[in-house]
């Protein structure tokens, strides 16, 4: 049963056991990590754009950080446990189509638009998913949360996305790479994936495949980029965003379900487009900072709402 309806399934609407309120409480502080992180990784990647990197060699420098870490684990841990078409399956969405789709997009569209699309578009693709294949419960709050969020990121939209010409090029490669992601995020609950076994995957299995091609068949700039550039986006691309996201987000949706993970993740747009601002120069207006707040607010609804039972003929 998902983490989401489990005190909807207590008798009496008692409260939760102690065991499923801790790991409720380690889900809910996986999730918000995930936005800190998340946030930097569009920062990161709209900083890689406007420099010497091309989209090609962003990966590179993704998977080469990832492959040390993947051996890292690999050496304490062992080799991960999930057949070779299961872990094809998750490193599809989530190792090539979502990180190249937005190395590329960043090329073409400001943070706001990332932020927006990458991550604020996830808990509906998610939660459509969700119900789809895994039959995961809607509950009247999540639907409601979910509203709301739809409200603020619509602002956002019509705050950023007419100062921008030519943007929309960045903006479908953007919409590509959330939906990968939302493939992967249901596939690691359909699959029951356990957090170390899924990012071992990611950092490890991807490189294998990618870094020789890039190497002889890719056009490539990285011996224009200052050392450190391609340290920085080394580190925080393949080490940070690929294993410690990878595993925190994971978790998350171990713990809560893939729906309110994504409900809570969908602040990171918010908080990109805000940290955007002074380091970035790309300014918000008013619709933009109501936006913010908006989305923020149906982020603590969706949590709130998993709580509550479920709507009505909904899908078990």
């Amino acid at each position: 049963m998902p983490q989401d309806s489990l005190a909807a399934g207590l008798p009496g609407g008692a409260a939760p056991p102690a065991g499923a309120s801790r790991e409720r409480a380690i889900g809910l502080a996986c999730a918000f990590a995930v936005v800190i992180v998340w946030s930097g990784f569009s920062l990161s990647a709209r900083l890689g754009g406007k420099q010497a990197l091309t989209g090609w060699d962003m990966g590179a420098l993704r998977y080469m950080g990832s492959f040390v870490m993947g051996l890292l684990l690999v050496a304490g841990f062992g080799w991960p446990r999930l057949s070779l078409g299961r872990a094809a399956g998750l490193a599809t969405g989530a190792a090539y189509v979502f990180p190249l789709a937005a190395y590329f997009g960043f090329r073409y569209a400001p943070t706001a638009h990332g932020g927006v699309l990458l991550t604020g578009l996830l808990p509906f693709a998610a939660a459509l998913l969700g119900w789809l294949w895994l039959g995961e419960r809607w509950t009247r709050m999540r639907v409601v949360s979910l509203a709301v969020v739809a409200g603020g990121i619509l602002l956002l939209t019509l705050d950023t996305f007419g100062t921008h010409p030519g943007a929309w090029r960045g903006d479908l490669l953007f919409i590509l790479g959330c939906l990968g992601w939302a493939v992967f995020t249901v596939l690691v609950r359909r699959w029951q994936v356990p957090a170390l076994t899924a990012t071992t995957v990611l950092a490890l299995y991807p490189p294998l495949l990618y870094l020789p091609v890039w190497y002889f068949f890719l056009p490539s700039s990285l011996g224009e980029a200052s050392s450190g550039a391609v340290i920085y986006q080394l580190i925080y691309q393949g080490m940070v965003a690929v294993v410690i996201a990878g595993f925190l987000f994971t978790r998350a949706v171990n713990a809560l379900g893939s729906a309110t993970t994504t409900t809570i993740t969908a602040l990171t747009p918010a908080l990109a487009a805000l940290v955007a601002w002074p380091l970035l120069g790309e300014a918000l207006g008013p619709l933009g900072l109501a936006g913010v707040a908006i989305v923020s607010a149906g982020m603590a609804l969706g949590v709130a709402g998993t709580r509550r039972g479920p709507i009505a003929g909904a899908r078990r």
